[in-house]
């Protein structure tokens, strides 16, 4: 890290004494994880600082991971909303994630570049881009920063030395260990029963470790092992410990105290709980590190939370193969409050798919819409329609109300049938929730969310056929029989069978069933 001991205590002082920052309309109000309550955001400067815990890019980023991204997104947009200028980081985590989420043993990239056999460099690159195509596809808003874990490993190295040097960490053949006897308020996040972990946890057993809570700071190579991802540090070659790279990461982004940190609720009882108790160590200012933790509940799939590692998952794009577009999945999460589980289904997903193709019917005929991003802008269009401010104030209640969306989309299809409301004054409305909600309720077409065929529904050999006559039709256009190429195109149309020439090949998909 670049920071002083006396950088450390000044950086944001500016906000602290900030009892609030003035908006109109309705206080905005969080849930905060520590404490487990309700409570008025008030950000410690002007600008907002946001983090949010990235992908482990070893593999291919399913839908139930993709729900953190979309709950930030709302976040963020209900912050612009509320006109708080906001800087938002997302982290890379392409090193320091164990196997098993375990002090030792195999990072998670290793295993992945072994088991694909590729480099790690490949499998980090590969799988961030799969991670930005899925941000993309579901209209999330682009972070300020993404950082890598890799870039920041010198940094890492330096925080990790500054607690050994001041008593909070400890050294011993399989590394640098955090002693979390040291943190007072050890686990309050979590609600973790530190004594009762001591007593009967169940944890990995390390030789040399004080308490079974401590964390490694630092994985040192064992004398026969060669880490694929090696540095030389104080405590020998290694790689750093999963938690060090996000309080590491976002200092440097944010300062050393920010507002908000986001993740799933998974995060809330590990990961999180050793961010805190090493980052307040390292800042030894007697302050919160951060003030707001908000968590994510789980996808549930199958009766049981979906993971990345257990295989048969489902991703972004295999719904986008199976005919639903993105937002039918955005307005799936978006239709359940962010702290609730959801239970993923089929049924739930044509349903939701049905109600965008309704609301885009009806939207459709508003088109062009007002440009509204924040609820001033959405006022001075409303102007002196007092119905449209009546809806636009139960609007910003719900989002402020720990982001309400549910309540939102109530409001939304109350107002595109509401007699009382103006066209102009509908338009507003909808840019508002737009605004919120990211639906591309401006763009999308009611073809979007028609009713696809699957290919599921078709068999093997009618696949392997209609591949054989795509590969047939682009030898044609590559001799420029464009004859030849048109009758395999009416052929396969009349198969139910839509192409899509792209500049790296041709695509296909059932045709709309209308």
């Amino acid at each position: 890290m670049k920071l002083s001991r006396s950088q450390r205590h000044s950086v944001n002082r500016a906000g602290l004494d900030r009892e609030e920052q003035v908006t109109s309309g309705h206080p905005l109000k969080l849930y905060n994880s520590l404490g487990r309550r309700i409570e008025d955001f008030m950000p410690r400067a002007e600008t907002v600082g946001l983090y949010s815990c990235g992908p482990t890019v070893y593999g291919y980023p399913h839908i139930g991971n993709m729900r953190a991204y979309v709950f930030a997104d709302t976040l963020r947009r209900a912050l612009r909303w509320k006109r708080y200028p906001v800087k938002h980081v997302i982290n890379i985590t392409d090193v320091g994630h164990a196997v098993a989420e375990t002090n030792l043993g195999e990072d998670k990239l290793e295993a992945a570049a072994e088991r694909e056999r590729r480099s790690v460099e490949e499998i980090a690159q590969h799988y961030t881009q799969a991670f930005f195509d899925d941000l993309t596809a579901l209209n999330i808003l682009p972070a300020d920063e993404y950082p890598r874990a890799t870039a920041h490993v010198d940094a890492m190295i330096e925080f990790a030395a500054e607690l050994e040097s001041t008593g909070f960490a400890y050294r011993i053949p399989t590394g640098l260990y955090f002693d979390t006897s040291r943190s007072s308020g050890y686990g309050e996040l979590g609600l973790i029963d530190v004594a009762g972990q001591l007593e009967g946890a169940r944890v990995e057993q390390i030789a040399g470790r004080r308490n079974k809570t401590d964390f490694a700071l630092w994985r040192a190579e064992a004398s026969d092992q060669r880490r694929a991802m090696r540095w030389q540090s104080p405590w020998g070659w290694g790689a750093p410990g999963w938690h060090l790279e996000c309080s590491v990461m976002s200092m440097h982004f944010l300062g050393s105290h920010f507002d908000l940190h986001t993740g799933g609720v998974d995060h809330r009882e590990l990961h999180h709980v050793n961010e805190i108790a090493q980052s307040e160590a390292f800042l030894s200012d007697g302050e919160r590190w951060v003030r707001y933790w908000l968590h994510n509940e789980f996808l549930q799939f199958n009766a049981g939370k979906m993971s990345k590692s257990e295989g048969g998952t489902v991703r972004v794009s295999d719904l986008a193969d199976k005919g639903y577009h993105p937002m039918a999945y955005r307005l799936f999460l978006l239709g359940g409050h962010y702290r609730m589980p959801l239970d993923f289904t089929t049924d739930a997903l044509e349903q939701t798919r049905a109600t965008m193709r309704r609301l885009v019917a009806r939207i459709e005929a508003l088109r062009p819409l007002p440009q509204v991003v924040d609820q001033a802008m959405a006022g001075d269009a409303a102007g002196d329609d007092k119905r449209a401010a009546e809806i636009l104030d139960q609007v910003d209640a719900a989002i402020s109300a720990d982001l309400n969306t549910p309540q939102v989309l109530a409001l939304l299809q109350e107002a595109l049938k509401d007699q009382d409301l103006t066209e102009p004054g509908r338009k507003v409305v909808v840019s508002a929730v737009e605004a919120l909600l990211g639906l591309q309720l401006g763009t999308a077409s009611q073809a979007d969310f028609e009713q696809r065929r699957s290919r599921d529904d078709f068999s093997a050999a009618d696949i392997g056929e209609i591949e054989q006559l795509v590969a047939a039709r682009a030898s044609a256009r590559a001799e420029r029989d464009w004859a030849r190429a048109d009758v395999i195109r009416q052929e396969l149309a009349q198969r139910g069978i839509e192409l899509t020439d792209t500049p790296t090949g041709t695509t296909w998909a059932p045709q709309l069933d209308g």
